[in-house]
């Protein structure tokens, strides 16, 4: 692969994690604002065209009259009110379509250009994989709220949501690998930090998931002080619902769900400054470096974020910064178990 071709390429996978990015923001626009269940049917390729005379929309709108959202949420909703929540699923859904359209043109002119890798096609194989199966599991969230609930599963969303994370994630890992080739002369740097990286990145995705929960189940509506839960510091629903349902009730009490959200952050940010201690105790690489101080910088910002969020009883635009932030801590921790997994080529004692 020359220089030019590998140029282009990176650019095409970054523009791919742009629109990933885009979409998950919409997402959560589309979540917050209750849009989700609008579009009532998945049509791939027609349904690109939205209603564009009121017969059509009034269609639409009486179909969107069938779901219980409707029925026992929002009967009083207007043809107008409807349209609305229409845009932006409408909006959601086009930019996952997008995504597709800027994945297989290109990943076709580059082919036929004989300008892939042997070792990255299977690379972007898997990147369509991914995207194939978001797709799916995006109308099998939908399709959860169009019968018996008034919203669709937390678990689905969480499903939903997480994926989106994974494939975001790993075209970036794609593009790092690629704009950052391997050096034939390592730094050697302690094969600890790649471990501590990978856990972090664990613990990360676990937080996003309890997030997800937190928006699927509406917790964050119901305990909106800090860092006490009213007047209590464990809310006394959590033991009650945990002795009644047992461990289901940590991903279905909304309590629960927010207490596990509120305080697993400080496991995340404990251990990111557990690895920024040991980056300046031993010797790491100036990328390195960097990336750590970007986490740190990321989990900080979040935790403040999320705290916001929680006082402020999750207005629709500190929602979505906090998602942001989401992203960026994602991204970060990425970045960093890259730079440690690629300087490292031997172990040292910690």
């Amino acid at each position: 692969m020359n220089s030019a071709s590998n140029k282009y390429i990176i650019y095409w996978l970054l523009t791919g994690c742009l629109l990933v990015f885009a979409m998950v923001i919409v997402g959560g626009i589309t979540r917050l604002t209750g849009s989700g269940l609008s579009i009532t049917e998945w049509k791939v390729v027609t349904g690109t065209i939205p209603p564009l005379n009121e017969a059509q929309w009034n269609e639409a709108f009486e179909k969107y009259k069938q779901i219980p959202q409707f029925k026992l949420v929002n009967a009083d909703f207007t043809l107008h009110d409807f349209k609305f929540i229409y845009f932006w699923e409408y909006i959601h859904r086009l930019i996952g379509r997008l995504i597709g359209i800027v994945f297989i043109i290109p990943f076709f002119y580059f082919l036929a250009k004989k300008q892939i890798d042997k070792s990255l096609l299977p690379k972007l194989i898997i990147m369509f994989l991914l995207g194939a199966w978001q797709g799916f599991l995006g109308w099998y969230m939908v399709k959860s709220g169009l019968t018996e609930n008034i919203r669709v599963s937390h678990l689905r969303l969480a499903l939903h949501l997480i994926n989106a994370f994974i494939t975001f994630g790993y075209i970036f890992w794609v593009a790092l690998g690629l704009i950052f080739p391997a050096r034939k002369n390592k730094i050697v740097t302690p094969i600890k930090f790649q471990h501590l990286s990978w856990s972090l990145l664990i613990v990360v995705t676990i937080q996003i998931i309890y997030g997800a929960f937190v928006a699927g189940t509406k917790a964050g509506y119901v305990y909106n002080t800090y860092p006490k839960m009213g007047d209590e510091w464990i809310a006394s629903s959590i033991s009650f619902t945990l002795q009644k349902d047992g461990l289901s009730s940590l991903v279905n009490n909304l309590a629960s769900v927010q207490f596990i959200h509120r305080w697993f952050a400080f496991l995340v940010m404990g251990l990111v400054i557990y690895i920024f201690y040991l980056a300046r105790k031993y010797t790491v690489t100036l990328y390195q470096q960097n990336a750590v101080r970007h986490c740190v910088y990321a989990v900080i910002l979040q935790i403040i974020l999320g705290i916001f969020t929680l006082l402020y009883a999750v207005p629709v635009w500190l929602g979505i910064i906090h998602q942001v932030g989401a992203f960026i801590l994602f991204a970060s921790v990425i970045y960093l178990l890259f730079r440690f997994r690629s300087d490292v080529i031997q172990e040292q004692t910690i």
